[in-house]
C-alpha cells in the first residue's frame, strides 16, 4: 500500500541479518545523533511524524529521494549515505574514486597548485583518518627525528605529532597543541560517527603530554605549533580546508593542513631553508 510520501509499507520478514542495520535503523541513528525528535526533523523534511515513524520502524522502505533528502538534512557523510541507500534497496549514489582515477585529474591539479603555491612552508593532504596522502617538502621540518617505524605507510599525521617517539619532544607547548589537536578530532569522531576517527583518537589520547585548557593565550589569535629546528623554535598557526562541493567520497574526505609562519623569524628560516 502507498503512504504517499515517497515509500511503501511492507511486511518485513523475521530474522533479518544480524549485524546489518535496516535503513530505518541507520536513519534513526543519525537523527539521534544529530539530537532532533522525530517532530522536528519530519518537519524539516516534509514529511508527516508518522511516517517517519514507519521508516525507522522498519513498516516502510524509504524511496530513493527520501533516503537522500534525510540524510542531506541530517549532513550524513558520503559514506553512510551509500550504505543507507543500500540497505533500503537502492543503488548508491556517491562513487569512491582512487586518487589517481583518471576522473580526479582536475582534483589531483588542485591539490597539487595549492601545494606548490603555498611553498616554501609546511602543508600535509590528509584523508578522513589523517593519514598523509602527499605533502610539501618543508614537512621534513616537523619529521626530523621521527622514529622510522612512524614514518611508515600509512604515514598518520597525528601519530606523527603526538607519538612520545614522533613530533612531540621537540614541541614546546606540547600540552595546549596535544589539547588542540585532540579537541579537532574528538569534534570530527562526533560528528562523522566514523569508527577509523574514533579508533584514532582512542589510540592517540593515550599518549603522554598532558591536556590543559585549549586556549592560545592572551592576545593569541590563534593556538600556535611551536616546535624546534636547529637550535630555533619555529612557531606556526595552521588552517584546515576541504572540497565543500564534492560528490565523490574520497575528495570529500580530503583535507589540506596548512602551515603558516606565526613569527617573522620563523617565516626568515623557511625563506632561506627554500634559498629564497
Amino acid at each position: 500500500m502507498s503512504s504517499g510520501s515517497g515509500s511503501v509499507v511492507v511486511e518485513r520478514p523475521a530474522g533479518r541479518t544480524a549485524g546489518r542495520r535496516s535503513s530505518g535503523e541507520l536513519i534513526r541513528h543519525w537523527r539521534q545523533h544529530r539530537r532532533l525528535s522525530q517532530l522536528e526533523l519530519s518537519v524539516e523534511v516534509e514529511v508527516s511524524t508518522r511516517h517517519l515513524s514507519f521508516i525507522e520502524t522498519g513498516r516502510a522502505v524509504p524511496s530513493r529521494d527520501m533516503v537522500l533528502r534525510l540524510a542531506e538534512y541530517l549532513e550524513v557523510p558520503l559514506r553512510e549515505r551509500n550504505r543507507m541507500l543500500l540497505a533500503a534497496g537502492h543503488a548508491p549514489a556517491y562513487n569512491e574514486s582512487r586518487l589517481d582515477a583518471p576522473e580526479l585529474d582536475a582534483v589531483m591539479t588542485a591539490i597539487r597548485q595549492i601545494l606548490v603555491g603555498h611553498g616554501p612552508y609546511p602543508a600535509v593532504i590528509v584523508d578522513r583518518a589523517w593519514n598523509i596522502v602527499d605533502a610539501t617538502p618543508s614537512i621534513a621540518l616537523f619529521t626530523e627525528g621521527v622514529a622510522p617505524e612512524l614514518l611508515t605507510d600509512p604515514l598518520n599525521a597525528y601519530r606523527v605529532s603526538l607519538h612520545p617517539e614522533g613530533m612531540a619532544p621537540r614541541i614546546v607547548n606540547l600540552a595546549q597543541w596535544r589539547a588542540h589537536l585532540l579537541h579537532r578530532l574528538r569534534r570530527q569522531a562526533a560528528i562523522t560517527a566514523d569508527p577509523l576517527v574514533q579508533a584514532l583518537y582512542e589510540e592517540v589520547s593515550g599518549y603522554p603530554g598532558g591536556e590543559p585548557p585549549n586556549a592560545a593565550g592572551p592576545g593569541a589569535p590563534a593556538i600556535p605549533l611551536g616546535i624546534r629546528f636547529g637550535g630555533e623554535v619555529l612557531s606556526f598557526v595552521s588552517t584546515v580546508a576541504t572540497f565543500g562541493t564534492a560528490v565523490d567520497i574520497t575528495v570529500a574526505e580530503i583535507s589540506i593542513e596548512s602551515f603558516y609562519p606565526a613569527d617573522k623569524r620563523t617565516g626568515q628560516i623557511l625563506r632561506e631553508l627554500h634559498g629564497d
